[in-house]
């Protein structure tokens, strides 16, 4: 799905969000981060799930045994922006853990399909779910 990925990010950058906000089904947000190390923003394009007023995300990476980079940006720097549609907001990240984190875990399983437990099943790091609350 990289390609397919790479393709929906750049719609949802470069249309504002009139596309992209859904893939397969799916709701997406965009995360905005400044890189660790580089200083430069990045974006990433992310399957998400509701909490209230905040919103989730998994730091799955498809499995793979290091968290994604936009994990490590935001232990650096928590305050970071989202976009979902073409409504931008300022939120500041904490990683969920008990209760929030199984019941966010499930819900985001269940709407990716069950495409996180695979995930999961590829790797012996415990995947964050990161809670974006709205400051």
């Amino acid at each position: 799905m990289g390609p397919l990925l790479t393709v929906h990010q750049w719609l949802y950058e470069n249309t504002d969000g009139r596309i992209g906000a859904s893939l397969g089904g799916r709701p997406m947000l965009l995360l905005r981060t400044i890189g660790r190390r580089t200083r430069q923003p990045r974006t990433a394009a992310l399957l998400y799930v509701r909490d209230g007023k905040a919103y989730a995300v998994i730091a799955s990476k498809g499995g793979a045994p290091h968290h994604p980079g936009w994990f490590h940006n935001l232990t650096v720097q928590p305050d970071v922006e989202i976009q979902v549609g073409c409504t931008r907001i300022p939120v500041r990240a904490r990683v969920a853990e008990g209760e929030q984190r199984s019941r966010l875990w499930a819900r985001a399983d269940e709407v990716n399909q069950g495409q996180y437990a695979t995930y999961q099943s590829r790797t012996s790091r415990v995947i964050p779910v990161v809670v974006l609350e709205p400051r």
